[in-house]
């Protein structure tokens, strides 16, 4: 188990451990779907992950809830880089678009969230899927609630 406590970090120096340090003994859904967390920086993350058989729905297509996933958490974590350490925050409202479907082949597929704004209460974000040729996937918005 980590010993470090991850509650005197601030949102971004929190997601920077995470993008390092690859913590597998912290219960997490990025790990069990195999995000890695390639650029984090204060207000904007980018998240990547190959897409895999397991991912398919039963049309063979890379199932609409791995995109909302990955938007869930890039446009939460990209909010989280904003939070002072101890802050914490939830989702309230996610709206997705989808515009094509994923292969489930191994496909790598690249997210990023970005923080539209960030109040004391309420911070909202943006995020878009593309694949590995940069065609769209799916897009969103989120409202988050900083608790």
């Amino acid at each position: 188990m980590t010993t470090t406590d991850l509650t005197t970090m601030s949102g971004l120096e929190l997601m920077r451990w995470v993008q390092t340090e690859r913590p597998t003994d912290i219960p997490s859904v990025g790990r069990l779907l195999g995000m890695r967390f390639d650029e984090v920086d204060h207000g904007r993350i980018v998240i990547s992950l190959d897409t895999r058989p397991d991912f398919a729905n039963p049309l063979g297509t890379v199932h609409g809830g791995i995109a909302a996933t990955l938007l869930d958490t890039a446009m939460g974590c990209a909010v989280h880089t904003t939070l002072a350490a101890g802050t914490a925050y939830t989702t309230l409202e996610l709206k997705v678009n989808y515009i094509r479907a994923a292969r489930p082949d191994g496909q790598t597929l690249i997210t990023e969230g970005a923080v539209i704004h960030t109040g004391r209460r309420i911070a909202t974000a943006e995020g878009k899927v593309l694949d590995d040729q940069g065609k769209l996937i799916a897009h969103a918005t989120t409202t988050c609630m900083i608790l």
